[in-house]
């Protein structure tokens, strides 16, 4: 119950913000505008729900600590599309046919911060985080990662390969990010860097989502497992490897902190016995 009425909250939120914005056709104003306050007020109903169902601080939202997480989180994001990119674009699979569109990536700044922080809330901040208590770390990333990966079968372009992709090296990497560091914050920028530079600094698809120009003409061309086809460079070989490299970082230093949760061992008849013994 305390997982749909979360989720059920944000996601409503989500929803009205997500259609304001496909409602103003990518104006980049408008779309900035309008993403960024959809990801404020998701935030904020993220952080009301829990006060009301959990009677605590929503401390993986508090503001202390937030920017520079954001930071660090961007930081990550676009370093890791950047790296990706390049041994693309060295095998031949990339290149820049020239600039694109400045207006274009200030609208697709605005589209992918409410999409982060929308989707990291959701996904990380609700479901995860509630599953996560129930049964561990360890089978929490997967499930929700596989949960998160098939969401984007819905997406135009979408296979199998690419849902599978997703679910490795972004529903994975991101639930490891929050569990290494309890903090949605470093998510939120991780999969925000990582968006936008694949759609506003690089200018290719994001999850087959047909989107303005970023700052550069970017084309793609040559075998799916490189470029990732139509679905764009997310269902790239290069991406699922970069993305479970840093899903194993993230689960070594939440492991080295002590933030792993353990599998919850079911209660026996023996320790039903000894908990009734006065």
């Amino acid at each position: 119950m305390r997982l749909l009425l979360q989720f059920g909250a944000v996601a409503a939120v989500a929803f009205v913000g997500s259609t304001a914005v496909g409602a103003v056709h990518w104006n980049a104003p408008l779309t900035l505008v309008l993403g960024v306050m959809t990801a404020g007020l998701s935030v904020l109903a993220y952080a009301w729900v829990v006060r009301r169902t959990e009677r605590r601080a929503p401390v993986e939202v508090a503001r202390k600590g937030a920017g520079g997480a954001l930071v660090r989180g961007v930081l990550i994001g676009v370093g890791m599309f950047g790296a990706v990119i390049l041994n693309i674009a060295f095998l031949g699979g990339y290149r820049v046919a020239g600039f694109g569109s400045v207006t274009g990536a200030v609208a697709l700044f605005g589209f992918m911060v409410a999409a982060a922080t929308t989707e990291e809330l959701l996904f990380r901040g609700i479901l995860f985080r509630i599953v996560e208590q129930r049964i561990g770390t360890w089978l929490a990333l997967i499930l929700t990662g596989l949960v998160f990966g098939l969401s984007h079968l819905f997406n135009p372009h979408a296979s199998l390969w690419g849902a599978i992709a997703i679910a490795v090296e972004a529903g994975g990497m991101l639930a490891a990010a929050y569990a290494a560091t309890r903090t949605l914050w470093l998510p939120i920028g991780l999969h925000f860097g990582w968006n936008f530079a694949e759609a506003g600094i690089f200018g290719t698809d994001v999850s087959g989502t047909d989107a303005p120009d970023g700052l550069l003409d970017g084309v793609m061309s040559g075998p799916v497992l490189l470029t990732g086809g139509e679905f764009g460079p997310e269902a790239s070989l290069y991406s699922v490897l970069a993305g479970a490299l840093l899903t194993i970082v993230f689960l070594w230093l939440a492991h080295r902190r002590g933030r792993l949760v353990p599998l919850r061992r079911p209660a026996t008849a023996a320790d039903q016995a000894t908990t009734l013994v006065p």
